[in-house]
């Protein structure tokens, strides 16, 4: 299934796909078509529907132009590409790029009905109410209605959440800050992740809206001209910058986000500024031939340009930043074209072949076929799984017919049946936002009943075993599962801004314990590492330490440079936090015990017994203990939608053995020996037998919140185990130094001697943090 970004950047894996919008680029300005005049590009047959004309013109000479056809084929080739994309059709991997286009159209189409004709604030946010809302609202309460009938608990308390920014159109903003959120940024992929595009047009609107109008209030003529084009290309200018920077830094920011954004509704803009200018020339005199040649060239040009990326762009393409110019400013160039273009088509324009029947019928249903067709096929594979691509093909054309529908039952009759006052449209769109709101608290309100209230429940962990075959201590048993299906999700360790950004390249100081004690155990590695606070927090409390938190997410404490899937490129912050750190330590206080961990994953197992042979020779010569942590079974999968799928049911949530580990070169490479680390394998306790599968949940607890990384339960059940088996309890004999500690024996004798035990609770200590 493909994600709202591009794994390049979403996500996603994703993350990533990528989405678009067809939303309201199809909207066109507010009239039947008018008398043609010269250079109005004009078709035999008229539309299927009643069109609106779009509007150019300049100050006082206010020109309304026929509808172009060329622009609906242009709809249809974006929607076409975008579909084929999230249907995963082989040799159109970069058909995301149809945002691009869509975003461009309606600044071209926009922009034009803005400095056409006079018009109000409210009778624009009206005429934009009526023709984006109604059916944006048809698709939430479906969703809504499906998604609480198909799918689990857990995904519909998500949706709930996506269909209240859906509605309230600021849904990109939530995906900027799920997809940049490292521990949620694996999650599957919303139903309605596509509305981002709808709230970024929207958003456009409002600002267009205002800027535009304003200036026509206050400036006429080519005052008014001067001035909107200056703050087309200066705003273009700003968002292009922000675009290229983000995309460097944050790719789901540079996809999401509206700044990001701006300037490919700005480049619509621009075409629409200069469309007159042409259309006025082939008014004063006849066109030369090298004029009309000219803007052959540059329409054909345009559609290559648009075209070109969705076969040669794919999920590894850094985006939007630079590789967006080209599908933008092609998409330009063919309205431009068809802008200026006199009399009617000729068979050689590329609007001919734009204006074709299957194109415009495509176009006239993009902005309903978009809305449906990605939740059908989010919906379909969360309920059977992952689907081939002749099944996604398959589901996308169905979703066909629910968007016909809603285009011949609610987009049209809303658009053109109704008074066209200001105050009708407002109070259609008002109803719009409302109705799908209803449903979000409705389906949300059923899945607080079908999980119990994530806030309430108990919050102890129960008495771990501090070795043997078992979870728990002997006579302890779990009546639930804990933690409960509710709070899994959110089960994270205390401290979690000591989890640095991904963009970030430094670690702030970040302690646990006793904050002024000289003694400390630092905690050094990734989000696999961070998983580990609260146990390592419950080692440092029973010795009257400091617990100093060193993690940054994704990135290996190995010395081996990897590409972040977030970020988009090669992760050069990893490289220099990794640096900082080590020289940080070196030129620290000499701790008591290093604990390493981290996700077993990163490179190929040469590359990654290479990256740890680095950095051991670093961390060997501090003169401090060293201690290692197995890396936890990888179950691949969302452990708590799982079980929430399954009523609970652990069997139904099993994971393949063969999948959950990988080599690992400190644990069976001869590393630990090496350097004499001490070690402790968690594997075979929380993946027991020699079976084909991994249990999601073992003795009551489970095991996981997501699809790596263990709950903060389950960190503080095995507290006693990690203090054995590292620190060693008083009486135990003493193993040596770079031998792994199997779960069911006695633990060596460590440094200190004291007797390990784990507080019933939360750690009730808070991280002290300082930028």
């Amino acid at each position: 299934m493909s994600t709202a970004v591009p794994p390049s950047s979403p996500s996603a894996a994703s993350t990533a796909a990528s989405t678009v919008s067809s939303s309201a680029a199809s909207a066109a300005a507010s009239a039947p078509p008018a008398d043609l005049l010269p250079g109005v590009v004009r078709v035999d047959r008229a539309p299927a529907v009643p069109r609106r004309a779009t509007v150019s013109g300049s100050g006082p000479d206010r020109r309304r132009t026929a509808f172009r056809p060329d622009i609906e084929g242009l709809r249809g080739v974006a929607v076409l590409s975008v579909l084929a994309f999230h249907s995963a059709v082989p040799g159109l991997t970069g058909g995301f790029v149809g945002v691009d286009v869509f975003f461009v159209i309606s600044g071209f189409l926009i922009t034009g009905l803005l400095i056409g004709r006079p018009l109000g604030l409210w009778d624009f946010a009206a005429r934009r109410a009526r023709r984006i809302l109604p059916a944006a609202a048809t698709v939430l309460v479906a969703t809504a209605v499906a998604g609480g009938a198909l799918l689990d608990p857990l995904r519909g308390t998500d949706l709930a959440r996506d269909l209240i920014a859906s509605a309230g159109q600021f849904a990109n903003w939530r995906f900027v800050g799920l997809q940049t959120d490292y521990l949620a940024a694996e999650r599957d992929p919303s139903p309605l992740q596509h509305f981002w595009s709808l709230g970024v047009e929207n958003q456009f609107y409002l600002l267009w809206g205002v800027l535009l109008l304003g200036l026509a209030r206050h400036l006429h003529g080519r005052r008014r001209t001067l001035a909107t084009t200056l703050a087309t290309v200066a705003l273009g200018a700003v968002s292009l910058a922000l675009c290229l920077r983000w995309t460097d830094s944050s790719a789901p920011l540079a996809y999401f986000s509206t700044g990001s954004r701006l300037w490919e509704f700005a480049a619509g803009a621009c075409a629409a500024l200069a469309g007159p200018a042409l259309a006025a020339r082939a008014e004063r005199r006849p066109v030369r031939r090298s004029t009309r040649w000219s803007l052959r060239t540059l329409g054909w040009l345009g559609l290559a340009a648009v075209i070109a990326p969705v076969i040669l762009y794919d999920r590894d393409t850094p985006f939007p930043g630079t590789a967006a110019l080209l599908p933008v400013l092609g998409t330009a160039a063919v309205l431009l074209a068809g802008h200026g273009a006199p009399g009617t088509l000729r068979t050689a324009d590329a609007g001919r072949l734009l204006a074709t029947r299957p194109l415009r019928a495509a176009g006239r249903l993009s902005y309903a076929w978009y809305l449906w067709h990605w939740p059908v096929l989010t919906i379909a594979q969360a309920r059977y799984g992952a689907l081939p691509w002749t099944t996604l093909l398959a589901l996308t054309a169905a979703a066909a017919l629910p968007a016909w529908l809603t285009l011949r039952l609610v987009e049209q009759p809303l658009r053109y049946g109704s008074s066209p006052a200001p105050r009708r449209g407002l109070a259609v769109g008002a109803s719009a936002l409302v109705i799908p709101l209803i449903a979000a608290l409705t389906l949300g309100g059923g899945t607080v009943r079908a999980l119990g209230d994530p806030s309430s429940g108990p919050v102890a962990a129960p008495a771990g075993a501090a070795d043997g075959p078992l979870l728990l201590a002997p006579g302890t048993r779990v009546l639930a599962l804990t933690p409960s299906l509710a709070r899994a999700r959110e089960d994270f360790p205390p401290g979690k801004g000591c989890e640095i950004p991904l963009n970030a390249d430094s670690s702030p100081r970040c302690l646990f314990g006793a904050e002024d004690s000289p003694d400390r155990i630092v905690l050094l590695g990734d989000s696999h590492a961070g998983q580990w606070i609260s146990a390592g927090l419950a080692l440092a409390e029973q010795r009257h330490w400091a617990l100093e938190v060193l993690v940054k997410p994704g990135c290996p404490l190995a010395t081996l440079t990897v590409r972040n899937n977030v970020l988009g490129r090669t992760f050069e912050e990893c490289d220099r936090w990794r640096e900082n750190t080590l020289t940080r330590l070196a030129s620290g206080p000499r701790p008591r015990l290093v604990l390493m961990a981290g996700l077993n994953r990163y490179g190929t197992q040469a590359e990654r017994t290479e990256g740890w042979t680095r950095t051991l020779d670093r961390l060997t010569a501090l003169g401090a203990p060293l201690a290692y942590l197995g890396d936890t079974p990888m179950p691949g999968k969302d452990i708590p939608t799982c079980l929430a799928a399954s009523d609970g049911r652990s069997d139904a949530c099993f994971f393949p053995r063969d999948t959950a580990f990988e080599p690992d070169p400190v644990l069976d490479g001869g590393l630990a020996a090496r350097y004499g680390v001490r070690t402790l394998d968690l594997g075979p306790l929380l993946c027991p037998g020699t079976g084909p599968s991994c249990p999601a949940v073992l003795e009551g607890v489970v095991l996981y919140r997501d699809t790596g990384h263990i709950t903060d339960t389950l960190a503080r059940v095995l507290a006693p185990r990690l203090d054995r088996g590292l620190l060693g309890a008083a009486g135990a004999p003493v193993a040596p130094a770079g031998q792994a500690v199997p779960t069911g024996q006695a633990a060596p004798a460590g440094p200190t001697g004291q007797a390990a035990s784990v507080a019933p609770g939360p750690p009730s200590a808070q991280p002290w943090t300082q930028p």
